[in-house]
Formats: C-alpha cells, structure tokens, sequence
C-alpha cells in the first residue's frame, strides 16, 4: 500500500507541517482562510488517511475469507487495522470489533446483552452524555423491562453529581454506562473511579470515549473498563464506529448472528459485510497520529505525541476561553480551564440564536456547529430551548491565529 504523505521525522511535528497534510485547510470561504472548528462534530482527514484507504480500494479490494490473493490481502488488512486500533488503546487485536458508528454498536450490544436481563435488574446512565450512551440503554426498559437510574449533571459546573452515582449503583445493577468525556461541554469524568464502583457490586462498565479519544490516550487495561467505544471521524480518520470489549465477555455474548457467520471474537460482534476500506481508513488515522513523533514503538510514539498535543491544545483553549470570557453577552458553559476538559468550549451570545451566530461566524471562514449535538439532554438541564449551544473544539491543526481571528468576531457580533 501507499506509504506517501509522511510527516517530517521531527521530535513531535509543529503545527505548521502538520497542517500540510490537510487539504480542506487550503479552503477560502468569503475571501477568508478557512478555520475548522467543528472537530468535536468530526475533524477534517489528511491527505496518508485518504490514500490508504484509496490505495486498499483500487488494488486490494475484495470480500473476506477466500482462498485468491486480494482477499487475502483484505484479511490481512483487517488484522492489521485490530492490531493498529488496539495498540492506540492498550488492548488486543481480537478485542477490536468494527461497525458503521459508534451508535450502532452501542446498539447492537445493549440488546445481546439484554437477553440476559429482566425486570428487577437496574442500569445506570447519565445527564451528561451523548444520547448514543442514552438511549440504546433506555430502550432496554421498553424491551426488557428493566430499571433505568439516570444520574443528574450540574448545570453550573458541567460536572456529574457524583453522589447520586455512588448511590445509584448497587447489588441490582447490570451495567454502568458513561462517557469519558462530554461531546457538549467538555467535562472529563473520573472513569477508573466510575469504574471501580461497578465492579464492586458486580456491574458491567461501558465507557463512551468518542469525545475523549481525539484528545486523550486511552488505556483500557488501566481503566479496566469492560467495554469502550471510539469513533475515528473524530480523530482524523473516516466514519467508522469502533468498540472495545474485553475478549473473554465478547466470546460469552450471544449477539445476533447469520448462522452461517463468524463466532469467534471479535467478529461474532460485527453483522454482515464491514466498511472494510473505513477499517483500514482508521487504521492509518492512528498511524497518522503517531507519524508526529520519530522514537519507540507506536504506542510509544503515541503517548509522546499526544503529551505535546495536550499542551498545545491547552494554551489554545486557555486563550480560547479567557478571550471568549471577557466579551460582554457571552456566556461559557462547562468547567473552566483549570479543572479537568477537552479544549472543546460551548457558549451563548446574548440577544443571538445558536444558529444565527455560526451563520455570521462562517461568513468570515470560521466554521462551528451549534444545537444539541445530540447530547440534548444537556441542553434541556441547561435551559436553553432548541437553539441551544455554539460549539468551538481545537484540533491538531488549529493554530494561535485563529483562536485570535474567532475571538474578535464573536467580539464582533455580540457587540
């Protein structure tokens, strides 16, 4: 396959060459430069990530598991893209399960494990998260009429009440479904310790990590957490869903199947024909990411790379936040910079809908999302109606001079 499109071998890449190696980044949108700031709804793709997959497409393309040279060759890259998604998460290669996204898996997985539970038996969920860790876990008590405690956010501080949490969770409890990371204000949760209390009465732990992986190395074997999902359009790969199980409880889980297909893991826990050039896509993502630095194996390279990125992105927001805070009209939501976030900030103009003002801020080539982000349970604790939040995330590739150029036109509009 294509290997072009490497990244400079430097210590960890500066900003500058790394925006290089993204195309939409030459993108002039009303006679502006074009400052992407909608990562936290899906980053934009270098150009190694686009040609992997196109390379996979045009010489290696075929179904699985038959005995001639491209198939083969698509087995290997399936293998390949476990083991690469399992190293940027500390696990194995068959604990490594594909899907279209991150919903369908989550999904897929509440209903195989449904089928073990009954009224009596008691999830745990959250205010805080993406309705993607809501509602597929809801639905079990439509289906299977089983409890569901939904553990309360603090509208002021963006944060989990978090003696709810520990009372909520008991000998009843099946499973502890949480985020690791707030897709709409940022806030990150202490995982290990939501962790560690469902073990103790015997619970599952599912972690949602779609929002924390962009910006934070996970490590499930730290964590210990018994399943973690991810998704790789939100960091810098294609649409594709990705789920973590521990191989032991992926091998006892009776999901639905075709007879005829796979029951080993990791893919008795895929259905059908997969997204196989998005595989090998996020794949090269995570190698595209640990291109950045030179020395170790690629775990290694990953953790020096996201080190430098966290501090990078941390003064990006730090000036993101302070400028933003200092605007008369405009409210921030969610932990401030010193406590434990994503460089991902919500906030409101006054007298301005939502909508309204990321029309203006795109008029001078800033792009946001606005609304709920599918996290409306947020937006309703937060009292802010349908228009709900303006949404701003700093990527790898978002520089100093945008921040500035974002700043002065919110500056702009709420005056």
């Amino acid at each position: 396959m294509s290997t072009t499109s490497r990244l400079p071998k430097t210590e960890v890449s500066s900003v500058t060459e790394i925006r290089k190696h993204f195309p939409a980044l030459e993108r002039v949108h009303n006679g502006y430069p074009v400052a992407y700031f909608d990562g936290p709804g899906g980053t934009q793709v270098p150009r190694f990530v686009v040609e992997k997959m196109s390379d996979y497409l045009y010489h290696h393309n075929a179904n699985t598991h038959w005995a001639y040279p491209t198939s083969a060759e698509t087995d290997a890259a399936i293998e390949n893209a476990r083991e690469v998604l399992a190293d940027f998460i500390n696990a194995s290669a068959a604990e490594i399960a594909f899907g279209a996204n991150m919903t369908t898996l989550t999904f897929h997985l509440a209903r195989a494990l449904g089928l073990q539970y009954s009224a009596g038996d008691e999830i745990v969920i959250t205010e805080l998260d993406h309705h993607a860790n809501i509602d597929p876990w809801r639905r079990l008590a439509v289906e299977r009429g089983i409890t569901v405690r939904t553990v309360t956010l603090d509208p002021v501080t963006g944060e989990l009440n978090w003696g709810e949490l520990e009372r909520y969770i008991n000998t009843r409890t099946k499973v502890v479904a949480i985020g690791a990371a707030s897709n709409s204000l940022g806030t990150i949760n202490n995982i290990r310790q939501a962790v560690t209390l469902a073990h103790n009465v015997g619970a599952l732990a599912f972690v949602d990590a779609v929002h924390y992986t962009p910006h934070a190395l996970s490590d499930v074997r730290e964590l210990d957490c018994d399943f973690l999902t991810m998704s790789a359009y939100k960091f810098y790969g294609p649409h594709i869903g990705i789920l973590f199980g521990k191989r032991a409880l992926l091998e006892k889980i009776d999901f639905p199947r075709l007879v005829p297909a796979p029951d080993y893991a990791p893919e008795n826990a895929e259905t059908g024909t997969q997204n196989q050039e998005g595989m090998v896509g996020a794949a090269a993502a995570v190698d595209f990411l640990a291109s950045m630095a030179v020395e170790g194996k690629r775990r290694e390279r990953l953790q020096t790379v996201y080190g430098e990125l966290h501090a990078r992105s941390g003064n990006l927001f730090l000036s993101l936040w302070e400028g933003l805070a200092a605007i008369k009209g405009v409210r921030l939501y969610g932990p401030p910079p010193h406590l434990p976030r994503t460089p991902t900030v919500s906030f409101t103009i006054e007298g301005i809908g939502s909508r309204q003002a990321a029309q203006q801020l795109s008029e001078k080539g800033l792009f946001l999302s606005h609304g709920d982000f599918y996290a409306a349970t947020v937006v309703e604790r937060l009292g802010l109606g349908q228009e709900g939040l303006i949404r701003a995330g700093c990527a790898c590739y978002t520089t100093m001079d945008e921040i500035d150029r974002l700043v002065d036109a919110v500056r702009e509009i709420a005056n």
